[in-house]
């Protein structure tokens, strides 16, 4: 049975409500964690593509993407975990891995069920939470991933989209 239910989110994946871009962050990340991250891609066999100023290239280590000069162009890894869902990785610090998905393409409970499963395979790998707020609501989670129940969790009321709570939190589960 999935961690998450269509009928019981439907309004975590509205974009006239959450923004078509909804972000989600792992907090307290580190170098590492933004290697493992890459790794986690390269080998689940998502097509990726990484980008530094709009030029596509090879993958770089976290290393060498996180310790650039600060003027350097701006780099994106764009993961597509299945055909026609894209989420695009940011990595500007080592100190949260942050990414962006197109709630537009994340319709119904198939949506509902790649997204769990993109979220649980990073939260699992980096054994830390991932949580996805309405865009620019950073300080309030409405879903995500927590490594202690090791299953998707409601951070949130999906009838009282803004209500929420950090992922240390009493997350109900659906």
């Amino acid at each position: 049975m999935p961690d998450l239910l269509w009928d019981d989110v439907r309004n975590f994946f509205d974009p006239d409500l959450m923004g078509t871009l909804p972000d989600v962050f792992v907090a307290g990340t580190s170098v590492d964690d933004w290697q493992a991250v890459f790794d986690l891609v390269q080998s689940r066999g998502w097509t990726w593509e990484f980008s530094e100023g709009g030029v596509v290239g090879p993958l770089p280590s976290a290393a060498e993407v996180l310790t650039r000069p600060v003027d350097s162009e701006a780099v994106e890894l764009r993961v597509w975990p299945v055909a026609d869902v894209l989420a695009i990785f940011r990595p500007y610090s080592a100190d949260e891995i942050d990414f962006d998905v197109d709630l537009r393409e994340l319709q119904g409970q198939a949506g509902v069920d790649v997204l769990c499963g993109f979220l649980s395979a990073i939260g699992r790998r980096l054994g830390k939470p991932v949580a996805m707020t309405a865009e620019g609501d950073y300080g309030n989670p409405v879903l995500g991933f927590d490594p202690v129940a090791d299953r998707m969790v409601l951070l949130a009321d999906p009838r009282l989209r803004g209500v929420g709570c950090s992922l240390s939190g009493a997350g109900s589960t659906a």
